[in-house]
């Protein structure tokens, strides 16, 4: 039993790179979605397709992160 607990340990810092890892990728193509709708789509300033981008990508970090800790 105690070895089980050594390698839970070992393999919950691999995952908490990997939730992490996910997290920054779930922001980055929520925030370039959003950007590209707004900007090209619909044909929004690049003032307010970046505030969009920011928002939406900071929403989506959070949604995501609340998802990696369940």
């Amino acid at each position: 039993m105690r070895g089980f607990q050594v390698q839970a340990v070992g393999m919950g810092r691999a995952a908490s790179m990997m939730a992490w890892r996910k997290i920054a990728l779930h922001t980055v193509v929520a925030a370039g979605f959003m950007f590209l709708l707004q900007r090209y789509g619909l044909s929004a300033t690049l003032e307010s397709s970046l505030l969009w981008a920011i928002v939406f990508g900071g929403c989506a970090a959070g949604l995501a992160y609340s998802q990696a800790n369940r």
